[in-house]
């Protein structure tokens, strides 16, 4: 990379999300026509999995619930048959069908002050389970077994639609850049200086102000899961708008999950599963797993990690 060459960023909305992609070239014109290229990707991957728009083929999915299969592209089939086998590594703790969750119950603003009916949130997670998503890979069909049962790609979408970008950009000969999609970040090269890139882990505790480490990484993706910019406080105790699916009970005892994998979309899938399963089982899981790391911070403030990997606290300036 020669001494001219400059970061060119744009951030847009996308998804519902905060989007910031960032490109690594001398030349600005040629960057700004990349990124807008994988801005349309993006778009186009939100018009198929978005679950606002009735004429989507998720929607069309959830419509058909315990009626008929529905046809969907190779793309849409195959996420899905990734989503079902990240379900059955985390034991349900990952699940693609927590669509049924009911807003109303849980509604992580200062209108949550007491914990629903345990019976009532048992009830609105029976039908929260992958099991009941039938595959025909012949016709390419998707079938959910029961009437009401919905899925949603909240987690492993941004993480999916951050590497298809990449896949974009890279293609178009860009050889460094960030794809970030409002945490769940995606890498490749280095730095206009030759360095690494450096990723700060937000701390918790100040999410929005500091990091409380920074990671020097290429060519891999990072994703965040916490509790501390999203949750309630019921009687002293912080609960996070992440929900067992076998509960129906937001989970607590994690403050942040970060999760370093190859690519965003597995990143992305990991970082909620381990909040739900907890330091102890998520930090095993992680122990099992080829080329994945794992920081999590509980809510004592106590740092894990997994075997992995070593971080560097920020210097004091």
């Amino acid at each position: 990379m020669n001494q001219t060459s400059r970061l060119h960023q744009r951030v847009q909305r996308l998804m519902g999300n905060r989007f910031e992609l960032s490109v690594v070239s001398p030349d600005a014109d040629w960057a700004n026509n990349c990124i807008s290229e994988a801005i349309a990707e993006i778009s186009r991957i939100e018009r198929l999995l978005t679950t606002y728009s009735n004429d989507s083929q998720t929607a069309q999915i959830n419509t058909h619930a315990g009626i008929r299969p529905v046809p969907v592209d190779e793309e849409v089939f195959a996420l899905i048959e990734r989503s079902l086998r990240l379900s059955a590594l985390t034991q349900g703790a990952f699940d693609i069908t927590y669509g049924s969750i009911d807003k109303r119950l849980w509604n992580f603003d200062t209108t949550l002050t007491a914990l629903p009916d345990p019976k009532i949130a048992r009830q609105m997670v029976r039908l929260i389970n992958y099991r009941n998503v039938v595959l025909d890979a012949k016709q390419h069909t998707v079938f959910l077994k029961e009437k009401g049962m919905r899925i949603g790609f909240g987690g492993i979408g941004k993480g999916y639609a951050a590497e298809q970008a990449k896949r974009i950009l890279r293609n178009r000969g860009v050889e460094s850049g960030i794809v970030n999609a409002a945490g769940d970040l995606t890498t490749w090269g280095t730095q206009p200086n030759g360095q690494p890139w450096t990723i700060g882990i937000a701390d918790p505790d100040q999410a929005k102000q500091q990091a409380f480490s920074y990671l020097a990484i290429s060519d891999m993706a990072v994703a965040t899961s916490g509790s501390y910019e999203k949750y309630a406080l019921i009687n002293g105790k912080r609960y996070a708008h992440t929900i067992d699916p076998k509960t129906g009970y937001p989970v607590s005892g994690i403050k942040s999950v970060t999760i370093l994998a190859p690519n965003a979309e597995l990143a992305d899938a990991l970082a909620t599963p381990v909040m739900v399963m907890g330091v102890r089982v998520g930090l095993d899981l992680i122990n099992q797993m080829q080329q994945i790391a794992c920081i999590i911070i509980d809510d004592n403030d106590v740092l894990y990690t997994s075997t992995n990997i070593r971080i560097t606290a920020p210097t004091e300036a």
